[in-house]
């Protein structure tokens, strides 16, 4: 029987995720098949779970919440975090998962010396991304537009809104954990935030993959090594087609076969 999987997201168009999981489908041999599917309300994401009839299925932003609460199921780590990004149906029960903060880690691993992490945005991947990195020793602090989503976040990290933020100059790595960039030229911050916190920095990180964004351009420009999403993107991918087909799967034949995409 033909499995079925999607992505779930607003907007979804750009996603790269149905070339990687279908070349890693077609390269393994697997009768299944990965399509996108455009959510406009997130409350109706485990309705449509069961109505496409989907073995599994990945979710983006803005909905990553919403997939936590559609979940009979959680492993440890997405209970902690309270955002799912990777759901299986086993029988008639979704089970939750948490894929992008092992990605995100071993994305970032190439920048050495790495103590003191800010992140742009509070949103579900910096959830689970900043939760990971704390257990791994890094002092992480959250900067957002507005307080609204930053009250996840203050039991455990310093927090600042652009209101309340004072220009520092001392972070190693800075993250844009936002979709500042990804459909437009906006940044992810003011302008003047930005160069601030840039300012002696080891390296700059956008979660967004397939473009240089602003954020990454005014890095650059100041001679900051960057990275985009991309092997974020397929290292948490990888993580969930494990979950999708089975966990013993081999990482780096799938990975091989997930970067076909990028080609």
């Amino acid at each position: 029987m033909k499995k079925l999987f999607v992505i779930f997201g607003n907007p979804v168009s750009h996603s790269k995720s149905p070339l990687m999981h279908n070349f890693t489908l077609k390269g393994l041999g697997i009768n299944g098949c990965y399509g996108r599917y455009l959510l406009k309300n997130g409350d109706s994401l485990r309705e449509k779970f069961f109505e496409l009839d989907l073995s599994g299925a990945n979710i983006t932003v803005p909905y990553k919440e919403e997939a936590f609460r559609a979940c009979d199921e959680l492993d440890e780590f997405a209970k902690k975090i309270g955002a799912v990004n990777t759901i299986v149906r086993r029988g008639d029960k979704l089970y939750g998962y948490n894929t992008d903060a092992l990605g995100f880690l071993k994305a970032i691993s190439e920048f050495k010396n790495i103590k003191r992490v800010l992140f742009l945005g509070a949103g579900g991947t910096a959830k689970a991304t900043s939760r990971i990195l704390k257990d791994r020793g890094f002092e992480v602090e959250i900067l957002n537009r507005s307080e609204g989503r930053l009250k996840d976040f203050k039991d455990e990290f310093k927090t600042y809104t652009f209101d309340t933020f004072k220009s520092k100059k001392n972070y190693d790595l800075v993250v844009n954990m936002t979709s500042a960039g990804l459909s437009d030229n906006s940044l992810p911050a003011p302008i003047e935030i930005l160069e601030g916190v840039l300012e002696g920095i080891k390296g700059a990180v956008d979660v967004i993959y397939g473009k240089e964004t602003p954020f990454l351009k005014l890095a650059k420009s100041k001679g900051i090594k960057t990275k985009d999403g991309e092997d974020m993107l397929i290292y948490q991918g990888v993580i969930a087609f494990q979950y999708f087909i089975d966990e013993s799967l081999d990482f780096e034949l799938i990975e091989k076969f997930m970067r076909k995409a990028f080609k």
